[in-house]
């Protein structure tokens, strides 16, 4: 019966060899092979976590994972994926996933998330207080995780303004380079209205700083009183109540 059941054995282990398995290998799978699946569906949990929570951002979204890092990852039939405390999905980032099993566990995962979109840049070198406008500027499309924050991304921020400082050529836009354009200049003389239940009064004065649309100015009037007012886009100032 020994004998017996000793051929039965090497015809088993022969009949893996052919195969190209290691005999030890089928009985008992590696750790690889137990865990296989486990990187595509961590990546895939990961990749749908990102895309829910930049929902609100304009431009194509681009995800790069550290797959070397996935493929370590222990097997796990429920993941969440979440972001640590002060992290934001914007350029490198590391994204945590948590197991939720019998034997729990943590692991972050690097990444990099890119978002292609339009920015502005100038045309030309643009000088301190020169009008920012399409002669000067042009549009450009880029990952914006690589560029500041507070570059310009809509056309409509352009309008009305004026450049704080020197802008060389090539330069994307930023929003602390920019300032709104002033029509009211200081000294110049101003229509000051003022609004009553049904009734309209008007007088003028002279401006006593330089003020754009929607800036709160000072006006002296002829009799030297001062009055406070909104600049309106049409350069008359509307009395404060």
């Amino acid at each position: 019966m020994t004998s017996a059941l000793l051929a039965v054995l090497a015809a088993s282990v022969g009949s893996f060899s052919q195969a190209g398995v290691n005999p030890s290998q089928a009985i008992a799978p590696s750790v690889n092979q137990a865990h296989k699946g486990t990187p595509g569906t961590a990546s895939t949990a990961i990749k749908q976590f990102v895309v829910a929570q930049t929902s609100g951002l304009t431009g194509k979204l681009g995800i790069s994972l550290d797959t070397p890092l996935l493929d370590q990852l222990p097997a796990c039939a429920t993941l969440e994926p979440f972001l640590p405390s002060g992290a934001r999905l914007w350029g490198r980032v590391s994204i945590g996933v948590r197991c939720h099993s019998d034997t729990p566990w943590t692991r972050y995962v690097s990444a990099y998330i890119s978002v292609v979109g339009v920015y502005y840049m100038a045309s030309q070198p643009i000088n301190a207080g020169q009008l920012v406008s399409s002669t000067n500027t042009q549009v450009r499309e880029g990952d914006l995780t690589t560029l500041p924050g507070s570059v310009i991304v809509d056309l409509a921020q352009l309008s009305g303004v004026v450049a704080t400082s020197r802008i060389a050529s090539g330069a994307p836009l930023r929003r602390e380079w920019l300032k709104p354009l002033a029509i009211v200049q200081r000294g110049q003389t101003v229509k000051v209205l003022a609004q009553g239940n049904g009734f309209t009064v008007s007088t003028e004065g002279k401006a006593m700083t330089n003020a754009p649309a929607g800036a709160v100015i000072q006006v002296k009037t002829r009799k030297g009183d001062m009055l406070s007012g909104i600049v309106r886009s049409d350069g008359m100032v509307e009395k404060s109540p």
